[in-house]
């Protein structure tokens, strides 16, 4: 499958503010990057980097003004996501030493808290299997979790929506994530682009490490369905951000669009 995906953000700024985006397409085994183009209007000077999980990031200065942010590729991808009901548990001692962050607790995934590791224990019952563990955690938020815009912040942690239960894709993401982990189930998160996503918006969903291997999970969707481009992969929220700034930002607009070619 040939994803195009475009994403357009306008800002307003009244003093000259430091930012730094991911907004590129990963180079990952799954993926492959046809096309690319990144632009800042006014232009501006772009330091292009990888951060420590890998991902592209574009550091810059944006000065005083309307400015306007356009990243938009073409990308081949996995029309379907890989499952294995028997992939299983992999001990902790046999993981191989870069997957042992993803099982620490992190800024919004608070995985070493008794509730959600109760939680977990009562989601998975009597399921050995990792897979289906995994499995279901993703049903349990996809039924219990509601799906909106508006209730939670910047700040808000996988506890906070294990109390309300309402949030976005990355509030699902951060609580799939912290479930995981408390079982002692390495987890990351991704983000990036859905196609078929019912409303125009960038993505988030977590990978989870079992039987050797990464599989996607995403609780928004009732099945985990392909057609994902991916940004980033990090801990949380915080290793994956769209856009961080050092400085006051106002957004004037934010258009995403993907669709198959």
């Amino acid at each position: 499958m040939q994803l195009k995906a475009i994403t357009s953000f306008a800002y307003l700024i009244k003093y000259p503010t430091p930012v730094i985006t991911v907004l590129k397409p990963k180079r990952d085994e799954n993926q492959l990057v046809v096309f690319e183009n990144f632009q800042v209007s006014p232009s501006v000077p772009i330091v292009h980097y990888f951060d420590t999980f890998g991902n592209a990031c574009q550091r810059m200065l944006l000065n005083p003004g309307e400015v306007r942010i356009l990243s938009e590729m073409i990308v081949k991808v996995d029309a379907k996501v890989k499952k294995d009901p028997t992939a299983d548990y992999v001990l902790v001692e046999n993981l191989p030493s870069e997957v042992i962050q993803y099982l620490l607790p992190s800024r919004y995934c608070l995985s070493d808290t008794a509730e959600i590791r109760q939680l977990a224990l009562e989601i998975i019952g009597n399921n050995l299997v990792g897979f289906l563990q995994v499995q279901a955690i993703a049903n349990w938020i996809h039924k219990n979790v509601q799906y909106q815009y508006g209730f939670t912040f910047s700040s808000t942690t996988s506890n906070d929506i294990l109390r309300n239960k309402v949030g976005v894709c990355r509030d699902f993401a951060h609580l799939g994530i912290a479930l995981c982990r408390s079982i002692n189930i390495p987890a990351r998160m991704v983000v990036g682009y859905l196609k078929d996503l019912p409303f125009e918006d960038l993505h988030a969903w977590f990978e989870a490490y079992i039987g050797g291997q990464w599989f996607i999970f995403d609780a928004v969707q009732a099945e985990t369905m392909g057609g994902r481009i991916i940004l980033a992969k990090g801990r949380d929220a915080n290793d994956v951000a769209f856009i961080t700034q050092f400085g006051i930002l106002t957004m004037l607009s934010m258009e995403v669009r993907v669709f198959e070619i």
